[in-house]
């Protein structure tokens, strides 16, 4: 029975692993029912992701759900979200809870904590509820992953708790669908195995005929029916990826055109900022993996955001990418640093109470700007905007620990919401601020590329969701999915 007195019409999409497109199912159907006049609402018990959202009310949660609270014509909440694990380490994440940091956690920690953590979920869920006719709800990594059921509230816990009909989302992209889905039945226990309700096979190439004698093997092995085949959507471009793993090289078939380099660092965070340039033509954007050098041929260098500065640095320095940079800003290359990558570009860097995780850390940075960060002080959470110094608006969002200051902030490259922020070198020709989402602001990235005009970036999300949603509605039965969500 359902925790919940009363259970709103819900369904949930689990994957059979990580990446398989849950994110952009959950806001592809939050689109299209929207789009039929219904209150839908996302939902994530659980995110892992160092790409995030500053809400309307004040907080934080993964950007996947800041888009699917936009594919449903609703403001973000941290209720969508209310657990975000953004990792610092290998073994260790920041612990976000309904939007504020909670402290840190290793992995084992962290599953100690999850019973005391679902009813924090569970009080966000139902929060989410109220006034909705519809919530889609997203799982977390893999629902197969038995060795974790245990004070489970991502997948499988959470859909017990609530009492939800659970969808599998399968890649066939990667090769082996069959045995996702089947080996998926195979180690879930039978309770579990109950609330599935079927699955959607999702970037399909090809001729869906050849896969039709598949559904019957997997019918016959699991019971379960198939609820749509979704061919590959190249217009998933266009929308942010949810983590790190999903990067690409960027646009690099592209060979000519205005060439900006972004180096992927260990813990980038918030690289959807990009996305904005990316999608620009005649724009040429690098990805830049470890190992690789940073191209010598570029207009611009762009250091990205990261969950850990100091080490992120030292990462940085690892792939020789310090040189690289200051070689481009001998050539007459200009570098932009936004948040830690701003940090960066600065003389040195401190962390006397150990907010990165080692007390007292200290680094030198780059040099490229005159000014100091100290990670101290509350982190910065804003919606906010306002202009650079040539008066062109800007408008986007702080996600930040630490404070910078020094002679180079005096030549401030933004103003936001009345007080300067960011600095700019003598020479111009190094810069660096702590907003988020800058690039899509149309107006803004025209001045940067030297353009007249630019792509409406705000018109071409929606449109893409608008996309989504009609892919999906030809290729899934969402009318079944939406019974499902009714009834059980």
């Amino acid at each position: 029975m359902s925790l919940l007195d009363k259970r709103v019409p819900a369904l949930m999409i689990q994957g059979t692993g990580s990446d398989v497109g849950k994110s952009l199912l959950v806001a592809g159907l939050c689109r299209f029912f929207a789009n039929r006049g219904l209150a839908v609402r996302p939902f994530k018990p659980q995110n892992m992701s160092n790409n995030a959202a500053v809400t309307a009310d004040g907080g934080e949660i993964g950007r996947a759900q800041a888009l699917q609270a936009r594919a449903a014509r609703v403001a973000s909440s941290v209720h969508m979200n209310p657990i975000l694990l953004k990792p610092e380490s290998d073994t260790g994440s920041q612990v976000v809870v309904q939007g504020k940091v909670i402290g840190q956690a290793k992995a084992a920690q962290y599953h100690a904590m999850k019973p005391d953590l679902m009813a924090h979920v569970l009080d966000s869920f139902r929060l989410v509820s109220e006034g909705a006719g519809l919530i889609v709800i997203e799982g977390a990594g893999s629902a197969a992953e038995v060795n974790l059921r245990q004070a489970d509230i991502a997948n499988m816990g959470f859909a017990q708790a609530v009492n939800v009909p659970v969808i599998l989302a399968a890649d066939i992209d990667r090769g082996g669908v069959i045995a996702q889905i089947v080996g998926t039945w195979a180690v879930l226990a039978e309770d579990d195995r109950a609330l599935v309700a079927g699955y959607v096979i999702n970037k399909f190439r090809g001729d869906p005929a050849l896969f039709t004698p598949a559904i019957e093997m997997i019918r016959q092995k699991t019971g379960w029916p198939c609820l749509g085949v979704v061919p590959f959507w190249p217009g998933a471009a266009l929308l942010p990826a949810e983590d790190s793993a999903s990067l690409g090289t960027g646009n690099t078939d592209r060979k000519s055109g205005f060439h900006v380099a972004i180096p992927v660092l260990s813990r980038i965070a918030n690289f959807d900022d990009f996305d904005p340039l990316g999608a620009e033509p005649n724009v040429r954007l690098t990805m830049v993996k470890a190992g690789q050098p940073i191209p010598a041929d570029v207009d611009v260098v762009i250091l990205p955001g990261t969950k850990s500065t100091i080490a992120d640095l030292a990462f940085l320095r690892a792939q020789g990418w310090d040189i690289d940079i200051a070689a481009h800003v001998r050539r007459g290359g200009r570098v932009l640093g936004i948040c830690g990558g701003y940090q960066m570009l600065g003389a040195d860097i401190s962390d006397p109470d150990g907010v990165e995780g080692v007390v007292g850390d200290h680094a030198k940075g780059l040099g490229l700007l005159n000014v100091q960060t100290v990670m101290a002080g509350a982190k910065v959470l804003r919606q906010t905007q306002g202009c650079d110094a040539s008066g062109i608006v800007v408008r986007g969002y702080e996600i930040h620990m630490g404070r910078t200051e020094g002679d180079d902030c005096r030549r401030p490259f933004l103003t936001l919401d009345g007080k300067a922020d960011g600095a700019i070198s003598p020479n111009g020709r190094v810069m660096g601020c702590y907003l988020h989402g800058l690039f899509a602001s149309d107006s803004w990235r025209a001045a940067f590329l030297g353009r007249p005009e630019v792509r409406d970036w705000e018109a071409s999300v929606d449109r893409a969701l608008d996309d989504l949603a009609a892919h999906l509605s030809k290729h899934v039965d969402v009318e079944r999915l939406l019974e499902l969500a009714q009834n059980l």
